[in-house]
């Protein structure tokens, strides 16, 4: 009966922690996403500035060649290019759940989605570049964020684990 109750109050623990060690993943997914977002513009901007592929070919390349989460976001676009405007393709893809980045980080990359496609190649690059500062700004409160809260949640799951473990005891 003994081991029975401490093999209880073990499992309890751990699900804490785990649950706690997730929520503090979310932080960390969040700022390397941002990143990768900004690797994939710049190479956006490189591709339409060189090589006049159209719209669909690129973010087919670039889903190819960068995380596959973000990645994914890239082909979403490119095949919705079948369907839609390439700005409404590009928003759509955005607003799809497989992200940790949150509402404002939305946002800002549907931002690029006014200008694409719609202008003309000088526009389409400022407009990557002013979508690219934005995402610098994000990525450092993402930072921030991460820093303060990643230890918060980690510590708070064993915290809960362990309050649960006493009053069950």
């Amino acid at each position: 009966m003994l081991i029975m109750r401490i093999l209880i109050y073990s499992c309890i623990f751990l699900t804490c922690s785990a649950i706690g060690i997730l929520k503090s993943q979310k932080y960390i997914h969040r700022v390397d996403e941002l990143k990768e977002f900004k690797n994939a513009l710049n190479m956006f901007k490189a591709k339409i500035k060189f090589t006049y592929e159209p719209l669909p070919e690129i973010f087919s390349q670039i889903s190819g060649n960068i995380n596959p989460c973000i990645g994914s976001i890239f082909k979403i676009a490119s095949y919705n290019m079948n369907f839609f405007t390439a700005g409404d393709a590009w928003s759509k893809a955005i607003d799809t759940d497989i992200l940790n980045i949150n509402l404002e980080d939305k946002n800002i990359l549907k931002n690029l989605s006014k200008l694409l496609g719609a202008t003309d190649l000088a526009g389409q690059i400022s407009q990557i570049d002013v979508t690219s500062n934005f995402l610098d700004e994000q990525i450092k409160k993402a930072e921030r964020e991460r820093e303060k809260n990643e230890a918060m949640y980690r510590k708070l799951g064993m915290v809960i684990g362990l309050g649960i473990v006493i009053i069950l005891i």
